[in-house]
C-alpha cells in the first residue's frame, strides 16, 4: 500500500495526504464525535443528544404533563426528521428507558402502553405505545424559552435545538448515566433528589465544603429497583472523592415463617439493572448443576411488585448462611461500577468528583438565571417603552386623534410632535378604540407601576452575586420540595448497616453426598454412590483385590500417603465414579512405577498422624501439615530410598506400639515423638536385621487390639513390652499375626 494518497479538498481540488495522516484525521474526528455528541452525558443537565432532542421535541409537540398523550411513532418520527439523524429503533429504545420506572430512579416520559418490565421482555412497537413529559422533564425544560441556554441549527439548518438544557433538576447525579465512547466509558448511578437538593444548599451555603461534608446528606446511590448497599462508608467516601469507584448492592430479603418450624425466604428487591427472569434462570441453572446444596426450590411470585421464593433444603440451615451462598454464586449480590466521566461546561471529558458535578450544576443555574434576569429585563424595558408611549397619548388623546385623521404620514408626525420611539408609536397607531377607556388608562398605570417594581429588583439581583445565590438556594429548596417527598423522594436503596459477618464454608457450595472410595491393590481408583457395605462383595480386575475402602462424602478431602514419604490430597468429588474399575491413581498423583500408597483417609481438622520410615525413623505431624492441593503433592518424610515410607496412622490415643520386621514388640509413650511439619524425625525402634514392619497409636488403659483372621484380640497386659523410644522390643504375645502388622 502506498505512503500517500489523494484526497479531495475543499472545492474538489486534490492534495496529497499521507495515509497514516489521513487516517489519524478522521479517526479522530470519529472519536470527538462519538465523545461529546453520542456517549457521554453533559455535566450541566446529565442529558445525551439523543436524550435532550427527544425532550425538545415532546416539548415542541405540547406534551406537557397536563396534556394528552401522543404515539410514540409521531415523537420519534419528528425527533428523527427534524433533530437526530439516525435509527428509529434507537431512539425508541431511549425514549422506552426514560419512561421505565426500573430503570430511571424518576422517568422523564409517562408512557402509556407496554413499555416493557424488569423480567427483560421489550416493550411494544412504537406504533402502540403512548407518550408525554413527566414534571421532572418540565423542571429539565423550566425556562428555556427566556433565553437560557444557547441554541444552535439541526444537522439540516432547517430547525434549531438547545445545546443545553436549563436543568432545573439535578438530573445527572439523580437519574445517573452509562455509555462507551472511544477510549473512555461512564458509569453513574442514580442518587435521591431530596439528598442531592440538601447537598447542594449546603455548597452554596459553604462553598469550601468538602465530600464529607456532602456525604452527611447524600447517603449512597439510591437504585429505582431498591436493594441494600452493602459497601463499607471508606469506599463510598474514596469512591465520590475521586470519580471513580464501585458500589456492591444486594436484594433484599425476609423470613417468611410457616407451620412446624419450616421457613420460606422471600426475596422483594433485586439489584439495580438485574433482568429478574435472568436471575430466576441463573439460580435454577445452579440448582440442577448442584453448586447450591443448601436451596431445595425457587419459584417467581412476582406480579407488579418482585416476590422470589426460595425454599430452603433442611429448616436447620441458617437462613443468613443459604443467601450467603447465594449472594456469592448468584447476581443477587451486583456491583456497580462508579466512573463520572462526563462532559464539563467546555464539552471537554473528564472524571470528575461529586463536589465538582454538583459545583458544575450550581454554576450552570447561576448562569441561567442570569440569563432568564436579562432576558425578563429586556422584555420589562420594552413594555415599559410600550406603556410610556400609550401614558402620553392618554394625557394628549385629542391631539392624536386629529393626526391620525388629518395627517397622511401620521407616524412621524406623531414621533416628531411628541418625541416618541419608533416603537412607541407604532403601538399608539396599532391601539384598538375600546382601549382609550378611562378604566384602560388605569390598568396601564397599575401595569406600569408594577413592571417597575418589577425592573428595580431585577437590576438588583443582577448587581449583588449574594443575592443571586440565595434566589438560586430558594428554587433548589422548591425542587426538594417538588420532588424530594412523598412516594417518589422517599428513599429506596437502605444503606447505613454494617454487613454481619456470616461464615461460609467452601463446601457449601457442592453437593454433599455420601460415596464409598475403593482403592485396589494394583492402584486402581474408583468411588460409589452411598456408603456400600465393606463385607459385600467388590469387583475388581483379574488379578487385583481390594486394598483400602473407606466411606466419605462428595465434600471431603481424602489424604494419599506414599512410600516416597509424600502426602498427596485429592477432592472426593473429582474421583471417578461408575461401575467399571476407575483409573490408575497414578494419573491422579505424581507417583512412579516404584512408588505405592500405604494409606487413604478423609482429612479430619485437629488430628495427628504419626508418620515412619522402614528404617524406624519417624514424628507427630498435623493433618493441615499433610495436605496438597498440587498433583506433585508434598514431601512429608524424608526418605533416602524409593518405597521407604512404611506407615502413617491416626495418632489417637497416649501410647504408640511399634513391631519391627525381626518381630520384636515395642511400646512407648506417644510424648517421646516430637510433632515435625517435615523431615527424619526419631528414632522409634533400633533394630540389628530388618525394620519398621507396623506402628500402632493406641489408649493404653483399654488394650493393645490386632486382627486376627475373622476376629479381634485385644491384649491389656502390656508390662513385658513397655520401655522407652528407640528401644529393641520383645517377642510380641502369642497369637500375634505372622504378617508383623496389626490389621
Amino acid at each position: 500500500m502506498p505512503d500517500d494518497v489523494k484526497t479531495l479538498a475543499p472545492g474538489g481540488a486534490e492534495r496529497e495526504t499521507r495515509l497514516a495522516d489521513a487516517l489519524s484525521e478522521r479517526y479522530l474526528a470519529y472519536a470527538l464525535s462519538t465523545i461529546t455528541a453520542r456517549s457521554l452525558p453533559d455535566v450541566r443537565d446529565g442529558l445525551k443528544p439523543v436524550h435532550r432532542r427527544l425532550l425538545w421535541a415532546m416539548r415542541q409537540l405540547r406534551l406537557d404533563p397536563e396534556a394528552g398523550f401522543k404515539k410514540c411513532a409521531r415523537i420519534v418520527g419528528d425527533v428523527m426528521g427534524k433533530y437526530h439523524p439516525h435509527g428509529d429503533a434507537a431512539i425508541y429504545e431511549a425514549m422506552v428507558r426514560l419512561a421505565q420506572d426500573f430503570a430511571a430512579r424518576y422517568p422523564l416520559v409517562e408512557g402509556q402502553g407496554n413499555f416493557g418490565n424488569i423480567d427483560g421482555d421489550n416493550p411494544a412497537a412504537m406504533r402502540y405505545t403512548e407518550a408525554r413529559l413527566t414534571e421532572v422533564a418540565q423542571a429539565l425544560l423550566e425556562g428555556i424559552e427566556e433565553d437560557a441556554v444557547d441554541f444552535r441549527a439541526t444537522y439540516d439548518g432547517e430547525e434549531r435545538e438547545p445545546i443545553v438544557l436549563p436543568a432545573a433538576f439535578p438530573h445527572l447525579l439523580a437519574n445517573g448515566a452509562a455509555g462507551i465512547a472511544v477510549g473512555m466509558a461512564t458509569s453513574i448511578p442514580p442518587h435521591n433528589a431530596g439528598e442531592l437538593c440538601a447537598a447542594a444548599l449546603e455548597l452554596v451555603r459553604n462553598p469550601n465544603a468538602g465530600t464529607d461534608q456532602l456525604l452527611r446528606h447524600i447517603k449512597g446511590p439510591d437504585f429505582p429497583t431498591g436493594g441494600i448497599l452493602v459497601e463499607s462508608q471508606e469506599a463510598i467516601r474514596e469512591a465520590y472523592e475521586t470519580g471513580r469507584g464501585g458500589f456492591r448492592v444486594r436484594a433484599k430479603w425476609e423470613v417468611e415463617k410457616g407451620k412446624a418450624g419450616s421457613w420460606l425466604i422471600i426475596v422483594t428487591e433485586i439489584p439495580y439493572q438485574v433482568q429478574k427472569a435472568r436471575l430466576i434462570e441463573q439460580i435454577a441453572q445452579l440448582l440442577e448443576e448442584k453448586k447450591l446444596p443448601l436451596l431445595a426450590d425457587l419459584r417467581d411470585e412476582s406480579t407488579a411488585q418482585v416476590r422470589i421464593v426460595l425454599e430452603p433444603k433442611s429448616r436447620n440451615v441458617e437462613p443468613a448462611v443459604l443467601m450467603e451462598t447465594l449472594f456469592r454464586a448468584t447476581a443477587l449480590e451486583s456491583r456497580f461500577p462508579l466512573n463520572m466521566n462526563v462532559l464539563d461546561a467546555d464539552r471537554t471529558p473528564r472524571v470528575m468528583s461529586l463536589k465538582e458535578v454538583l459545583r458544575a450544576w450550581l454554576d450552570h443555574r447561576h448562569e441561567v438565571l442570569q440569563r432568564r434576569t436579562n432576558h425578563r429585563l429586556g422584555a420589562i424595558a420594552r413594555r415599559l417603552e410600550i406603556l410610556d408611549g400609550y401614558l402620553i397619548a392618554y394625557l394628549n388623546l385629542d391631539e392624536v386623534i386629529r393626526i391620525i385623521r388629518e395627517e397622511d404620514e401620521p407616524k412621524p408626525r406623531l414621533m416628531e410632535r411628541f418625541g416618541l420611539t419608533d416603537t412607541q408609536a407604532e403601538a399608539i397607531l396599532n391601539m384598538r378604540l375600546r382601549a382609550l377607556r378611562r378604566l384602560e388608562e388605569m390598568e396601564i398605570r397599575k401595569e406600569h407601576k408594577k413592571l417597575s417594581a418589577e425592573q428595580k429588583k431585577l437590576q438588583a439581583l443582577m448587581k449583588s452575586e449574594a443575592a443571586r445565590w440565595q434566589t438560586i438556594a430558594e428554587e433548589i429548596e422548591s425542587m426538594q420540595a417538588r420532588f424530594g417527598g412523598g412516594a417518589l423522594g422517599t428513599r429506596r436503596t437502605a444503606t447505613g448497616a454494617a454487613l454481619p459477618e456470616v461464615l461460609v464454608d467452601e463446601a457449601a457450595f457442592v453437593e454433599r453426598e455420601p460415596i464409598t472410595v475403593i482403592l485396589s491393590e494394583k492402584g486402581w481408583i474408583r468411588a460409589q454412590k452411598g456408603h456400600v457395605s465393606l463385607d459385600g462383595e467388590l469387583r475388581f480386575k483379574e488379578g487385583d483385590s481390594l486394598f483400602i475402602a473407606l466411606h466419605a462424602e462428595t465434600t471431603d478431602r481424602l489424604v494419599l500417603f506414599a512410600t516416597n514419604g509424600k502426602a498427596f490430597t485429592l477432592k472426593a468429588d473429582a474421583i471417578p465414579r461408575g461401575r467399571g474399575d476407575g483409573q490408575p491413581v497414578r494419573l491422579m498423583l505424581d507417583l512412579t512405577n516404584e512408588d505405592a500408597v500405604v494409606t487413604m483417609f478423609v482429612h479430619r481438622e485437629g488430628l495427628r498422624y504419626l508418620v515412619a520410615a522402614s528404617d524406624g525413623k519417624g514424628f507427630l505431624v498435623k493433618a493441615e501439615d499433610l495436605l496438597a492441593e498440587k498433583r506433585t503433592g508434598k514431601q512429608v518424610l524424608n526418605v533416602d530410598a524409593p518405597a521407604e515410607a512404611a506407615v502413617c496412622a491416626a495418632a489417637e490415643g497416649d501410647s504408640i506400639a511399634v513391631v519391627g520386621e525381626n518381630r520384636k514388640l515395642l511400646i512407648f509413650p506417644i510424648d517421646q515423638v516430637p510433632e515435625m511439619t517435615r523431615g527424619r524425625g526419631v528414632q522409634l525402634q533400633s533394630y540389628r536385621d530388618g525394620g519398621l514392619a507396623d506402628a500402632k497409636v493406641f489408649i493404653r488403659k483399654e488394650g493393645l487390639s490386632w486382627v486376627l483372621g475373622e476376629r479381634t484380640r485385644t491384649e491389656t497386659d502390656l508390662r513385658a513390652w513397655v520401655g522407652n523410644r528407640a528401644g529393641a522390643g520383645k517377642a510380641p504375645p502369642n497369637g500375634f499375626p505372622r504378617s508383623n502388622r496389626f490389621e
